[in-house]
């Protein structure tokens, strides 16, 4: 769990890179940028407001041969030490960030090196590091005053409202890779950012496992259990699926397939379906590991319990207990009109 409510930016600098590939600069200030609060509650909502909309999906940094060749990770590493001079590792940062805009699509833009303080991470307050990229440039309007009459100005500026690339390395489980937060917004060279800049790889911990393992549950719903069965089946299978983990702490996939697959049928097909696509949600080998609370209830809030029917009605079937479609909604077919039909019990009609 994140909170950025008490966090401090604790020494900032900025520099800015263009593409190298078509010989456009890289500026490195010489300088600090010196923060006043107006300035920093500004950039504080600019840098952290993506996070906050977006799952907790986290990264650690990574290097094919050993950890400490990852050029950024090094520098995060140096940036978090007392006595750093952080200036130039910024500079440092910035410089390996050029030489990865090589890609003919990839834009120029301004690039903040961040210290913050008081980050707080799974109840545990914390220092972090922050790179970010501007990069869209949006036209915007000002006035001026000239003698009686009112001008009108058009300006070039960034839009803080949307963060175009950015990460946080939060100072936790350093030997590992730290865990780290990444956003990109404009997504025209997925590698650049992720893998070719930053080298990270996917956190693989029981967010990680919890998130996938339910993303996959609810594909076997959608391409298995809908075309064996129908809709309300598919509806129950995945309310089955998010209530097992909901009441459970740890995840053990034979106790689960015995509570959830009404159908013992399906089995096989699930364990086909997870040598098949489990590669997909790196759960292939995967069977056991820690249920995450939080992104069962994530994974339960998308979930859509809506069955649409082609006469332009939709039933709903918002419930926590999958037991009671099961005694209170009874699908059947009509041999006078041919068609199938939905029978919904009740007591009362609830006031919305």
């Amino acid at each position: 769990m994140l909170n950025f409510y008490s966090a401090q930016i604790e020494n900032l600098s900025l520099h800015s890179v263009g593409n190298k590939s078509k010989n456009e600069p890289i500026f490195l200030s010489q300088e600090p940028f010196s923060l006043n609060d107006e300035m920093a509650g500004v950039l504080k909502e600019y840098f952290f407001k993506p996070f906050r909309e977006k799952e907790e999906n986290y990264f650690r940094f990574s290097h094919e041969a050993d950890l400490e060749f990852n050029e950024v990770y090094q520098s995060v590493e140096a940036l978090l030490k007392p006595s750093s001079d952080f200036h130039e590792l910024s500079k440092k940062i910035t410089t390996h960030l050029y030489e990865q805009s090589s890609h003919p699509h990839i834009k120029s833009g301004e690039v903040y090196v961040v210290h913050f303080s008081d980050m707080v991470i799974d109840n545990q307050k914390t220092e972090a590091i922050g790179i970010f990229k501007s990069e869209l440039k949006h036209d915007f309007l000002q006035f001026a005053e000239k003698g009686q009459n009112l001008e009108i100005l058009i300006r070039q500026g960034i839009n803080i409202n949307k963060l175009d690339k950015g990460c946080i390395v939060f100072n936790v489980e350093q030997e590992e890779g730290y865990k780290v937060l990444s956003v990109d917004s404009n997504r025209y060279d997925a590698k650049y950012w992720l893998e070719n800049f930053l080298g990270l790889i996917p956190l693989t911990d029981e967010n990680f496992y919890t998130k996938n393992y339910l993303k996959f549950c609810q594909n076997f719903a959608k391409d298995v259990v809908l075309p064996a069965e129908d809709k309300q089946q598919e509806v129950l299978f995945m309310n089955r699926a998010v209530n097992h983990f909901a009441k459970n702490d740890a995840f053990e996939e034979s106790s689960f397939l015995n509570e959830v697959m009404e159908n013992p049928e399906l089995i096989p097909e699930f364990k086909h379906y997870k040598v098949e696509k489990g590669p997909k949600y790196s759960i292939e080998d995967v069977s056991n590991f820690d249920i995450a609370n939080k992104a069962v209830s994530d994974a339960r809030k998308k979930i859509k319990n809506v069955i649409n029917l082609d006469t332009n009605i939709q039933i709903k079937m918002d419930f926590i207990n999958p037991e009671s479609a099961e005694k209170f909604v009874e699908k059947g077919w009509d041999e006078e009109r041919q068609m199938y039909y939905y029978l919904v019990y009740f007591n009362k009609e609830q006031k919305s």
